[in-house]
């Protein structure tokens, strides 16, 4: 069993480096997919690309605007999905749509793409709202590597989504100021996602790894 672990926006594959080791020592394989954050289609290349290389069956977890990307994976190695704090389009709808369902929290930052296309997250927002319960150093390394994501990620309508067909786990950061936790609700809701919910940040990979560890866990349990 391996075990595929997305970034989302504002992030690379560092970001899942606190939960990699506690798995290794289960004895699972894990690789953490890179994305351009270029496109939604270039990024779901790009975890295809990464599906080619592995052998066997795979647990695909996704943080953030990843859940869109593992959702539009095709890969019949692919037996459940995991979806943490993450954004799940339905059919038809872009990542957008679900993004702005609710609010945005008063602490979260406001965003615009620059003259390039590609929008980037100030500096002050990691600590603030990305992962306002990880120490100071965690947050500002989180700002130091941060890759901008493009807005022909957030603007493209998805197609059918891999949940509709594999069982589903999703991971509800009841803390988290740059997703709604309502609108995280109405998602996992709408997926019929085994929920689990925690008083956690919007990054709890580096925040709380121990929590997505233990959801992780849980959903290799069941393909047992």
């Amino acid at each position: 069993m391996t075990i595929v672990a997305v970034h989302g926006a504002w992030a690379d594959g560092s970001s899942w480096g606190p939960v990699i080791p506690p798995l290794q020592r289960r004895g699972l394989a894990v690789r953490a997919a890179p994305l351009p954050l270029t496109s939604l289609a270039d990024d779901v290349a790009a975890l295809d690309r990464v599906l080619e290389r592995i052998d066997g069956p795979v647990v695909l977890a996704g943080h953030a605007y990843a859940g869109a990307v593992i959702a539009s994976a095709r890969s019949e190695q692919v037996r459940s999905l995991v979806f943490v704090a993450a954004l799940a389009p339905d059919e038809g709808e872009t990542v957008l749509d679900v993004f702005l369902r609710a609010a945005p929290h008063p602490k979260a930052p406001l965003l615009a793409p620059d003259r390039h296309g590609a929008i980037w997250l100030p500096d002050a927002a990691f600590p603030a709202a990305f992962a306002q319960h990880a120490p100071a150093e965690s947050a500002a390394v989180l700002a130091a590597v941060q890759r901008p994501i493009h807005l022909p990620c957030i603007t493209t309508p998805v197609g059918r989504p891999m949940w509709r067909d594999r069982p589903s786990w999703f991971l509800l950061a009841e803390e988290d100021r740059m997703i709604a936790a309502e609108t995280q609700r109405f998602m996992a809701t709408r997926m019929a996602a085994t929920l689990c919910t925690a008083p956690v940040d919007h990054t709890p990979m580096v925040s709380a790894p121990e929590v997505v560890v233990g959801v992780l866990l849980e959903a290799v349990r069941a393909l047992s």
